[in-house]
């Protein structure tokens, strides 16, 4: 993370000379006494956000506890994230307010004309007419933290679990943040600045940075591999109204990213559409949308702008091998410009074992399960627009965020039908699997 500026001390002209001592004591005590006003007067001012609070003091004291798992939900139009239990009836624990420096953080977009248009532009489209304060969210390894993505204030923040106060903060390139990732070992967070075709790769518990890579336009989704690599999904400009097919052209450049983790110099770029083209599907968009990879990482199935369902990616012989069509709702309007940011479907999630997959058809209005040998549906499950699509802590079900309901359902694997529903708060989007003290019920603040 950039050090903090050292404040210039601003050099003092030289004073005339007072004309007695006598006198000079009174101005030194009439000046000292304005200045005490002046600063009480702007501490009444200031808004209420507290200091950052040390990262190691805050590890230190959550390093001996002990931990239970569940799944943060961010609530993207409040500026909340919902804490809740990883599997049963996955009741809520509770409430972490991501955005307790909001004065702050709009003060300095007010007064700078080129961020408060971008500010004003992730609000108008992205946004669907709101400010987006959560986009994804993971925990520190020692669960004393939760780490979180803000778009419209285009940083990453670590709160306190205990306290609600911001651990540190680092502001992107550009002038957005999207999705994130961890590393498998828990001490690395990615994340994507959409406006600057950058992923940064950040130390989670101090905020710094260890690296950044470039990519195509507007990097989405971020997935950590086991043989030590980092996939980026650039999926290009969603806002446009340029939705047809042959105006395909005009979103960008869309590809697949991947890095080495530890390097992150650039070891293979797939442009899916020269695949996409190959499959005979010249006809699809290539914005990769969320994907998943199979348990043993040779296959990966992932989502694209404007299509109800998805393909399967054969990884070692860089070749798409098939595509499931899922059905259309009749109640879907046509006109492709009106979908959320071009998603038909948004939302991938696949079972421990690799044999189901997940879906949310998000302008379909359903959840569903789909057999990955035989790519056969399971039931519709009627749902609000969902967003996206995790497991369960016991991997038995999927859990989908409702978007247009404000609530998360959870699918079993097995029966492909609803087990559980329950209401969070505004706009649930990003679904992620942590740990957080086992005692925890909610941070000081709330």
């Amino acid at each position: 993370m950039p050090s903090a500026r050292t404040a210039r001390t601003s050099r003092t002209p030289d004073a005339p000379s007072a004309p007695s001592s006598s006198g000079a004591s009174k101005g030194r005590r009439l000046a000292l006494a304005a200045a005490a006003s002046l600063a009480a007067s702007l501490t009444l001012l200031a808004p209420a956000v507290a200091a950052p609070a040390p990262s190691s003091a805050v590890s230190a004291n959550a390093a001996d506890a002990p931990l239970r798992e569940v799944m943060f939900v961010g609530n993207n139009w409040d500026g909340t994230a919902d804490v809740i239990a990883s599997r049963g009836d996955f009741h809520r624990i509770g409430r972490v307010n991501v955005i307790p420096d909001k004065e702050e953080r709009l003060r300095e977009i007010y007064l700078n004309p080129v961020k408060l248009a971008f500010f004003l532009g992730v609000r108008s489209g992205p946004g669907e007419g709101h400010d987006q304060f959560v986009d994804d969210m993971y925990a520190t390894p020692d669960g004393g933290a939760m780490v979180v993505s803000r778009p419209s204030f285009a940083d990453v923040v670590s709160l306190d679990l205990r306290t609600g106060r911001i651990n540190w903060r680092f502001p992107v390139a550009g002038y957005r943040s999207d999705h994130m990732a961890v590393s498998p070992d828990g001490t690395r967070v990615a994340v994507s600045a959409s406006t600057a075709n950058t992923v940064h790769v950040l130390d989670i518990a101090t905020g710094r940075e260890l690296g950044s890579f470039k990519t195509g336009d507007k990097p989405h989704e971020n997935v950590f591999t086991s043989d030590g690599r980092l996939w980026n999904m650039s999926i290009g400009e969603v806002t446009t109204a340029l939705d047809a097919p042959w105006l395909d052209w005009t979103k960008g450049d869309r590809k697949i990213t991947v890095v080495d983790a530890t390097t992150f110099e650039t070891v293979r770029v797939i442009d899916m559409r020269s695949r996409l083209d190959a499959f005979g599907r010249d006809d699809l968009s290539d914005a990769v949308r969320p994907l998943v990879f199979t348990p043993d990482e040779k296959k990966l199935y992932f989502q694209v702008s404007f299509l109800n369902g998805f393909l399967e990616y054969d990884v070692e012989s860089d070749r798409i091998t098939r595509l499931k069509a899922l059905p259309g709702s009749p109640g879907t309007d046509p006109d492709r410009t009106a979908w959320v940011n071009d998603s038909r479907h948004h939302g991938l999630s696949i079972s421990p074992d690799g044999a189901k997959l997940c879906v949310a058809g998000t302008m379909d209005d359903y959840a569903t399960v789909v057999d990955r040998a035989t790519l056969a549906q399971g039931p519709l499950v009627p749902a609000s627009k969902p967003y996206w699509a995790t497991v369960s802590g016991d991997g038995k079900a999927c859990v989908v965020s409702e978007s247009g309901a404000d609530r998360v359902s959870a699918i079993d694997f097995a029966t492909g039908e609803r087990v559980a529903s329950v209401p969070v708060g505004d706009h649930p989007q990003r679904v992620r699997l942590a740990r957080v003290p086992a005692d925890w019920t909610g941070t000081t603040a709330n």
